[in-house]
């Protein structure tokens, strides 16, 4: 017997400003569904869920929720107005009996059912809204990232309550580990079409790779086709003109076939430069102590940091992640304790609360008029690492067209404010990277080209972040912010620190937590041989082999040019400099990748 679907939707269409945003959509959810709503930010995916949520109404196309059936969305930014607190708002729907359930989701995802709304930052209103639709437990759930602003304990809860419920939920976030544990369908939007596979996010990109595989060749063997059918129309046409005209009109078809394939828009072309190189020593802190109102931040900490490190900081919120790298940075002074910073150090600072964003200004004035990117008399243009760049060309990069470029920042999508951060932050050289949260509203294809840059970057990172995946990728030390003024260091990234924390818990900690720089980890081995972060790496050494490769090539082409010596000396100089310095990173890459293909077949 055929179920009957919690939500269907039938010839949705929908546009905005004249832009169409889908366009005759039919799409179902049924009991027990659990959907990853995935694609590119500003793709469409909130507006999609906002339609399945009934708050935004399509143009046309009719949207079916069986009687007795419930679909909950959780707001992005909630409306408390009339609500004296937090607990108000999440028990609104609920019967008097029933506020134990915002009770018990208030202690899971940490946040006190009893603050005045009027005090409540908005990340405890964001928390506040999805208490209220995991207690009203509705038998579809909307979830639109909802794992920004919850620590990893947090994130757990979520998760763990997810995977005990019996209703169905469609799922958008940037978390990969929560999505790979939680999803059996993918929904993914792509250029106003909505495609489905019966797999959760784990074969994701498989899929998506082999759906653009397809369309490549598909598209090649249409322009080869009109290539010989043009021929064939200058050539071919002669007193039969009568009979060919019904192949003159295939090729137009042809021809109109091609003009309607919606292109696929490019990757983004970040950059990241590391400027002048930063003394070896970075940061030395030294018995670090800090209290707040009676509370300990941390106590007795030391750590030293060297040129080239990634350290990540990981804790539950309110513990004192971003005090802590404040006073590394030298940003707010410990109650005890020194901080020495190093030389030649030139900062670039990734903030998580977007404060850098003017929301009034439009994206082009928001880079243009910061005084460390602006040009003088000059509107129209930033400069971008030392070189003048007009400020739509350098905006293209990070996928914004000129309509956008002038459209005022509180328009943009949470993806596309942080995409304007980062090209902010990337427009200026760095030695050393600060980054708070980073990955909050990042597409997945985003965040991999983030973490290949980092991968790559000269300078040294310090990173605060509750995505699981991301730290595992990219972090070579964990500092764990562990309550009561504990600070402890861990070599590798969070899945290291789970296997290192174990052992540690069974013994008695030290009275005085001393961490220094991480010392080469005696990682656990799972059965292949590799660890988790030498498993991420074999993955991505054959990319970084083919990129150098072809960096390679283009210098030796650029080099082969008999009269650049003469005619450009300091290019040919640089030329050569780059040719070497990649040659190099080749060779070393390629050694890296045969030991750890010995180590995993070993």
């Amino acid at each position: 017997m055929a179920r009957i679907p919690l939500l269907q939707m039938s010839g949705i269409s929908l546009s905005f400003g004249g832009d169409p945003v889908f366009s005759n959509l039919d799409l179902v959810v049924q009991p027990g569904d659990r959907v990853a709503l995935v694609g590119r930010n500003g793709s469409g995916k909130s507006t999609l869920m906002k339609v399945m949520a009934g708050i935004v109404e399509a143009d046309q196309g009719d949207i079916v929720v069986p009687p007795g059936k419930s679909v909950g969305y959780m707001e992005q930014d909630p409306k408390m107005e009339g609500f004296a607190t937090l607990g108000d708002f999440a028990a609104s729907e609920l019967d008097p009996g029933e506020m134990y359930k915002v009770e018990r989701a208030g202690e899971g995802l940490k946040f006190d059912p009893a603050r005045p709304v009027e005090t409540a930052s908005g990340g405890e209103r964001r928390r506040a809204a999805l208490a209220k639709l995991m207690a009203e437990a509705p038998d579809l759930m909307l979830l639109d990232e909802p794992t920004n602003h919850l620590d990893i304990e947090a994130i757990t809860w979520l998760e763990n309550e997810l995977k005990a419920t019996r209703a169905a939920f469609v799922l958008i976030s940037h978390d990969r580990a929560f999505l790979r544990a939680l999803t059996r369908a993918t929904l993914w939007v792509d250029r106003g079409e909505v495609r489905r596979q019966e797999k959760g996010f784990e074969d994701f990109e498989a899929w998506r790779d082999k759906v653009w595989e397809d369309e490549d060749m598909q598209r090649h063997k249409l322009n080869r086709l009109i290539k010989a059918e043009s021929r064939w129309a200058v050539e071919g046409i002669s007193a039969r003109r009568k009979r060919n005209m019904g192949r003159v009109r295939a090729l137009q078809d042809l021809k109109a076939e091609r003009a309607g394939q919606i292109k696929r828009q490019g990757a983004a072309e970040m950059a990241l430069e590391a400027g002048p190189k930063s003394g070896r020593k970075v940061i030395e802190a030294e018995g670090l102590s800090k209290a707040f109102g009676g509370k300990q931040i941390v106590r007795d900490f030391s750590l030293k940091v060297q040129r080239g490190d990634r350290v990540a900081f990981v804790g539950p919120n309110g513990a004192g992640k971003t005090t802590l790298l404040k006073m590394l940075l030298g940003m707010e002074q410990p109650d005890a304790g020194t901080v020495q910073l190093g030389t030649n150090l030139e900062i670039a600072l990734f903030d998580q609360t977007r404060d850098q964003l003017d929301g009034d200004s439009t994206l082009w004035e928001n880079l243009t008029a910061d005084p460390l990117l602006g040009i003088s008399g000059k509107a129209d243009q930033v400069m971008v690492r030392g070189q003048p760049k007009h400020v739509v060309g350098y905006l293209k990069e990070f996928l914004f067209d000129e309509r956008q470029a002038r459209a005022p920042v509180r328009s943009l999508s949470g993806g596309e404010k942080a995409r304007l951060l980062l090209a902010r932050l990337m427009a200026r050289s760095s030695n050393l990277l600060v980054l708070d949260e980073p990955t909050n509203d990042l597409d997945v294809e985003t965040l991999d080209l983030l973490q290949e840059l980092l991968d790559n970057y000269d300078g040294t990172v310090l990173l605060v972040s509750h995505d699981r995946d991301f730290l595992d990728r990219v972090a070579t030390t964990t500092i764990a912010m562990e309550g009561d003024g504990r600070a402890t260091a861990y070599a590798g990234g969070w899945s290291d620190y789970l296997a290192q924390r174990g052992p540690l818990e069974a013994a008695e900690r030290p009275e005085k937590v001393k961490p220094a720089k991480a010392k080469p980890k005696q990682e656990a081995q799972p059965k292949d041989g590799l660890s988790f972060k030498e498993k991420h790496r074999l993955e991505a050494l054959p990319c970084e082999i083919e990129r150098l490769e072809a960096e390679i090539g283009k210098l030796q082409e650029l080099m082969s040019d008999p009269q650049l010596f003469t005619r450009e000396p300091v290019k040919f100089k640089k030329a050569t400099e780059a040719l070497v310095e990649r040659q190099e990173k080749l060779a070393a890459a390629e050694e890296e990748w045969l030991l750890l293909e010995e180590k995993a077949g070993g």
